[in-house]
């Protein structure tokens, strides 16, 4: 189902039929800190080969410390990358209107299928605001915008259905305030057809998101292919293969629970592992976790028989 939106005196129809696994692409960095193209390329293929409908550049890629030349240019790699395989779905929030409206107009052009926008924090602002302001987005271009719900900007589910009404095109949202299966239901409830809800939230609750109405998940790139054979089986009506899959791979997904940053480095150690990144380079400001969680972490890649895919 798509609706029409005006832009420019026209009328440009939005893609509403997203669904499914969207990793978010974790960064690559060569030793100096420089974006590696290569990798990016190799992971974005990765994803790929595992089965997934889109990837997105978003906070687990580390975005809010890439320079403007730097969000093109891993936008551009991973366009290029995709060719029309999957799609691609890149974060654009801003402190500000005018800053978001350019972030997203850029992704636009180069080639973004979607874009993911969280409201601003630097200046928490009322839900009439933040209506605005996704609805001034949502005038400026043609392509979705994921509305994403986040602990540190959240956006309730009555908010997002009255963005939703208020901006045709803001008609996705990322549901990641925990805990999110209850959230998701209540988005879909308030928001019916006009909102279309992903789940997210490292993953974790994928089940009981798409129980309560969700149509896709944004995890981590770490392990897409058993997300993708998690979701494979339970649209084939095996839940309980599907629950038995994701709690066998639930020690992993734990470790990357205690904060964002200690999952850049993790998710980058496992994709070290699975030999699609050379460094496993975060950049700063970081606190790296322990020699213990490092050394886990290489536990549960053998353990769980990740290979190479």
């Amino acid at each position: 189902m798509s609706g029409p939106v005006s832009f420019g005196g026209e009328k440009a129809v939005i893609d509403r039929s997203l669904k499914g696994l969207y990793p978010i692409l974790s960064m690559p960095f060569d030793a100096k800190g420089r974006i590696d193209e290569e990798d990016l390329r190799r992971e974005t293929e990765f994803a790929i080969s595992a089965g997934v409908h889109g990837v997105g550049i978003a906070m687990a890629s580390e975005v809010f410390k890439l320079s403007e030349a730097e969000r093109d240019l891993a936008l551009r790699t991973v366009v290029a990358q995709t060719r029309g395989r999957v799609k691609v779905v890149m974060h654009s929030s801003a402190p500000g209107t005018n800053l978001a409206i350019k972030y997203s107009r850029r992704a636009e052009k180069l080639g973004a299928d979607a874009v993911m926008v969280t409201p601003p924090t630097a200046l928490p602002m009322p839900p009439t605001q933040v209506v605005e302001y996704f609805q001034e987005l949502s005038d400026a271009i043609t392509i979705p915008i994921f509305v994403q719900d986040i602990g540190s900007a959240p956006v309730p589910p009555h908010v997002v259905a009255e963005i939703a009404r208020t901006a045709e095109n803001a008609c996705y949202a990322k549901v990641e305030t925990p805990p999110t299966p209850p959230r998701v239901a209540e988005a879909t409830r308030l928001g019916g057809d006009a909102v279309i809800v992903f789940g997210g939230a490292g993953g974790r609750a994928l089940i009981g998101e798409l129980r309560n109405g969700s149509v896709g998940t944004m995890p981590g790139c770490a392990i897409p292919e058993v997300f993708h054979k998690v979701w494979d089986l339970y649209h084939e009506g095996k839940v309980a293969d599907a629950e038995a899959l994701l709690t066998r791979n639930m020690p992993m997904l734990d470790m990357y629970k205690e904060s964002l940053d200690v999952s850049y480095h993790l998710t980058k150690e496992v994709l070290r592992l699975r030999r699609v990144f050379k460094s496993t380079y975060v950049r700063h400001p970081t606190i790296p976790p322990g020699k213990a969680a490092i050394e886990r972490v290489q536990r549960l890649v053998e353990e769980l028989g990740l290979a190479v895919i």
